[in-house]
């Protein structure tokens, strides 16, 4: 309601100035005032907030096209010709979510083992793909075609696979036991004080982020949980003071400090991973779930960082998209200011959520 207010305002000082001015000003207060009406019942259901999102509001045009755009980029993607493949990651942790259940039935995988061979046959034939993931995809395939029970296409798919030279003599990416995880001794209260370390800083020294400190921290941050292990996420990164400056003054919530960041990253979202409409909320909960870890592990290499929202305003994402050239099917989540803390500069005290506020035990 404060957006029509603020129209009807806009419209009063338009109208003192010129008549088409005042035109154009009563027409967005009288449209206002229609979607103001139609709000509500459109809220009512489905087709009818559809029509609302049709003919009264452009606002997820953009996110339409990026969907759509995602899974053509899907269907015409090469797994010769790419660093990682969203469709053979998803598959193979499928594999293991099978091999670790409990009890493990003695046949499953079968319909889309051959699609699974068929991709990683290609990717290992191509030079592109990521050799860390070719030997992950290698050493569960291996392990699954030891223990699962053969069906026809079980068998043709193993004899496609056991033809390949390239199988470890003893698989060593593959499930293992919760015994076995990397042991930590951080307790609750160290964790705890290195939360309450980490705040949203503003003001920078102008020492430069050195490189190899954002390769650790990003290291880290790929640790984060992500839906089928796809992680379809980038980090874009501008360590140019200059640059990243320009870059960081795109988005509305920096003005004042949006000169003083030394060193900017764009986290973005490929939606090319997925193949289904339903998926589309998956690139910003998996980028989210590695910022977070993002921004801890700068913290603990003495760097101090800034989540900046990016909110979906059209002017400000075509301009992004020119400098940064992203395609139509990637989504920029949040930037994230990186830099050395300016130790006189203030930060806010934003107040957080009790946990009798936040938890519902239902």
């Amino acid at each position: 309601m404060t957006e029509f207010i603020d129209k009807a305002a806009r419209f009063q000082r338009f109208a003192r100035r010129s008549p088409r001015q005042a035109v154009k000003a009563l027409f967005l207060v009288l449209l206002g005032r229609l979607r103001a009406g139609l709000i509500r019942p459109a809220s009512r259901s489905g087709f009818l907030a559809s029509v609302y999102f049709t003919f009264f509001s452009s606002r997820f045009y953009r996110e339409h096209r990026a969907v759509l755009s995602g899974i053509v980029a899907n269907l015409n993607s090469d797994i010769a010709i790419q660093r990682s493949s969203s469709q053979l990651r998803r598959n193979i942790h499928r594999l293991e979510k099978g091999l670790i259940m409990r009890p493990r039935r003695a046949v499953f995988a079968e319909d889309y083992i051959e699609a699974t061979v068929s991709l990683f046959l290609r990717g290992a034939a191509g030079a592109s793909l990521d050799r860390d993931e070719l030997k992950w995809a290698a050493d569960v395939l291996t392990t699954y075609f030891s223990v699962v029970s053969e069906t026809p296409r079980i068998k043709k798919a193993k004899a496609r696979f056991l033809a390949w030279s390239g199988q470890a003599p003893t698989p060593s990416f593959v499930p293992y036991p919760s015994s076995s995880r990397a042991n930590s001794d951080i307790s609750f209260d160290q964790l705890y004080a290195l939360f309450s370390e980490r705040r949203s800083v503003r003001w920078y020294s102008p020492t430069p982020v050195p490189q190899d400190l954002v390769e650790k921290a990003v290291s880290a941050a790929s640790l984060a949980s992500s839906a089928c292990n796809r992680q379809p996420y980038s980090f874009l990164l501008f360590r140019d003071p200059e640059k990243a400056a320009r870059i960081a003054s795109l988005a509305g919530g920096t003005g004042g400090f949006s000169k003083n960041i030394p060193c900017l990253i764009l986290v973005v979202g490929d939606l090319s991973y997925y193949v289904h409409e339903r998926d589309r909320h998956l690139v910003y909960i998996d980028a989210s779930l590695a910022s977070a870890q993002l921004m801890l592990a700068f913290q603990t290499l003495g760097l101090s960082t800034c989540a900046i929202n990016w909110p979906d305003v059209e002017e400000n994402e075509k301009a992004l998209q020119a400098a940064v050239g992203l395609k139509a099917h990637e989504r920029v989540i949040m930037f994230i200011a990186v830099g050395y803390a300016d130790q006189d500069g203030h930060i806010p005290y934003s107040q957080k959520k009790g946990a009798d506020v936040l938890l519902q035990a239902l």
